[in-house]
């Protein structure tokens, strides 16, 4: 998926304020100068964006390296505590699959376990019942 970002930036150019457009699209970062004439108020930039922003005409584009975002350090701390850490070599990787594997099985022995003795006790409890009912 392709990501599209497009910055402005606001300056004065003597005598003249400026606004650049930035389009970055596919790591082809392509740009757009428009002259506002006096020091355009927000609104009037917002109003611009909303009626002109497809007519902009975008020149040649160049490739570019997108910089990631700046991000908080603490963030990025809490993210790298949360990555899952593996274990280097190809050995380790087989034994932590096999000890994978063994616990797979030991847990499916354990319920299977767990559901014969709770049968061979639900029997006995049926046949005590029926016991006590003859009389026994």
């Amino acid at each position: 998926m392709d990501k599209t970002t497009i910055k402005l930036t606001v300056f004065f150019e003597d005598p003249f304020w400026v606004g650049v457009f930035e389009r970055i699209e596919g790591g082809q970062l392509s740009a757009c100068k428009i002259t506002f004439g006096a020091e355009p108020r927000e609104q009037e930039v917002w109003q611009f964006i909303l009626r002109h922003a497809s007519a902009l005409k975008f020149g040649p584009a160049v490739a570019v390296l997108e910089k990631p975002m700046h991000q908080n350090p603490k963030r990025r701390q809490r993210a790298a505590h949360n990555q899952p850490t593996g274990i280097g070599t190809k050995s380790q990787q087989a034994l932590q699959l096999a000890r994978a594997q063994s616990k797979a099985e030991h847990h499916a022995r354990a319920k299977a376990h767990k559901a014969e003795v709770q049968a061979q006790k639900y029997a006995k409890k049926q046949q005590k019942r029926k016991d006590k009912h003859r009389g026994r």
